[in-house]
């Protein structure tokens, strides 16, 4: 939850600075975002509402495409989580960090059991969702990878990269 106990909502973190390589100052839309909630089905579409929204208030120069790809990221990575991880993570964390040319999307869960993209299956309903990400990711042109926390648990990120128009 974030500090005034609403579920998801953007808290920026302390002592952000420039990320990667770029101009000495920040661009107006860098930083970097995490927001926590309850390991539960409602946090999906709250997730994916509060990096929407995130991306909007800030001005990050996202293209449709790739708005609309990071947040199915999104959508698909809290969904993991919720239905995989909740039973040794009641919290999960989603945190949302801009360059001036990329962007990453992670999301945090204390569950040690690491995931993998299993291959297409027709007679299968479900169980493609990290196949779906690391798709969505490698046309955007980004990266996507499962690492471990060292609270035992693990975080699945994507970064995509932006084509943003130069500020002055």
């Amino acid at each position: 939850m974030d500090n005034d106990g609403r579920g998801f909502g953007p808290r920026p973190e302390s002592g952000a600075a420039p990320l990667g390589p770029g101009p000495a100052d920040p661009l107006p839309y860098e930083g970097v975002w995490r927001f926590t909630a309850p390991a539960v089905d409602a946090s999906v579409p709250q997730a994916r509402h509060a990096v929407r929204d995130l991306l909007l208030r800030q001005g990050v120069p996202a293209s449709d495409d790739l708005a609309q790809g990071l947040l199915l990221i999104v959508s698909e990575l809290v969904t993991n989580a919720v239905k995989h991880a909740a039973v040794l993570s009641p919290t999960i964390a989603v945190e949302l960090a801009v360059g001036a040319e990329w962007l990453r999307v992670s999301v945090e869960d204390n569950h040690p059991y690491r995931p993998t993209a299993l291959e297409t299956d027709h007679g299968r309903t479900g169980g493609r969702g990290l196949l779906l990400v690391r798709e969505i990711t490698r046309e955007a042109g980004g990266v996507c990878e499962v690492d471990h926390t060292a609270s035992g648990g693990k975080v699945i990120w994507a970064t995509l990269p932006l084509k943003p128009a130069r500020y002055p």
